[in-house]
């Protein structure tokens, strides 16, 4: 924060707390020319209004709680830059050299930096106690099986919980994704679907690029027919003369990532496109677009976030959505 928002910041809170104050001492005060208990003349159906004072025990409330905002702001921060006399943080966003954690790496600075000051950062103790209390469990799952794990419903709630907590954001609340991020409630897998490779993607992320026309010598007009043969590839309705000529398209390169049937490969991340599973929309129009301006996609590695232990969980949890009974 810079100097003038910090003083800024401060002159505010200071200045209303103050006021506050002026303004109960100003109304504790008889300054209506009219004796206490007297009548002030104003009347409404049947009720009168007289000049009573303040409640007792209501103005000591009051003073009671501008000395706690004092000491509040003195103890805590509060008021702009300053970081109060209990070392007291939130969390680790601005501790050391880190200005706005980005990375496990800066956290990880961050909570050191903090302890070197001995600083008390909240949400740091937060995690150590849980890590202290949770760290036993998600270490006798680490060392269950995946086989065996898919099993245990207690685990997969807590998978799912996990899931909603960190994947949720891309793959949605249901794991169904949405355009561009995949459905992983389905058996529709870009790198394949059995635990050890779900494991792997989770833990070391993946990234999939294809390049405008595939980096092929494959001319604007010949994008219609290419739609219309991916078409008839996923068993939909087409025009034949069309495919054919999108087939001899395909065969210019095409194959080479996605198979001779397109039906894709999974050691490249190369969708199946003889399914009616579309990442990024299967009308002739969006495959039309994928082919000609290609796609690009990653998917961030969680081993340095959430540790083993926490993706071996997440890992049961996902393949149970593709194999549910």
């Amino acid at each position: 924060m810079s100097s003038f928002w910090s003083i800024w910041i401060t002159v505010i809170s200071l200045f209303v707390i103050a006021g506050c104050f002026v303004l109960l001492r100003w109304c504790s005060k008889n300054t209506t020319g009219v004796e206490e208990g007297e009548s002030m003349g104003h009347s409404f159906d049947g009720i009168e209004e007289l000049n009573n004072p303040l409640p007792k025990w209501w103005s000591y409330m009051f003073y009671i709680t501008i000395v706690f905002g004092l000491a509040y702001l003195a103890l805590y921060p509060g008021l702009g830059n300053f970081k109060g006399q209990l070392g007291w943080s939130s969390s680790n966003q601005s501790i050391g050299h880190v200005k706005g954690v980005s990375a496990k790496e800066d956290s990880k600075a961050a909570v050191k930096a903090a302890e070197e000051k001995g600083l008390y950062v909240q949400y740091d103790q937060e995690v150590k106690k849980a890590d202290e209390k949770y760290g036993p469990i998600f270490a006798a799952y680490l060392n269950t099986p995946l086989e065996e794990l898919v099993k245990d419903k207690d685990a997969l709630n807590v998978g799912k919980r996990l899931f909603i907590q960190n994947c949720a954001q891309c793959h949605g609340s249901d794991a169904r994704g949405s355009k561009g991020f995949p459905n992983l409630a389905d058996n529709s897998w870009l790198y394949g679907g059995d635990l050890a490779t779900i494991k792997t993607s989770i833990m070391n992320g993946r990234n999939g690029m294809m390049p405008p026309k595939g980096g092929l010598p494959i001319a604007d007009s010949e994008l219609p027919g290419l739609a219309e043969y991916l078409f008839e590839l996923s068993g939909r309705k087409f025009d034949a003369k069309l495919a054919a000529e999108g087939k001899a398209s395909f065969m210019k390169g095409c194959f080479a990532c996605h198979g001779m049937d397109g039906t894709g490969n999974k050691f490249l991340g190369a969708p199946n496109l003889a399914d009616k599973a579309w990442l990024y929309g299967g009308s002739r129009k969006s495959i039309i677009d994928s082919i000609k301006h290609g796609r690009s996609g990653a998917m961030p590695a969680w081993k340095d976030v959430l540790g083993e232990e926490k993706v071996h969980v997440i890992t049961a949890y996902v393949y149970s959505l593709s194999h549910q009974k």
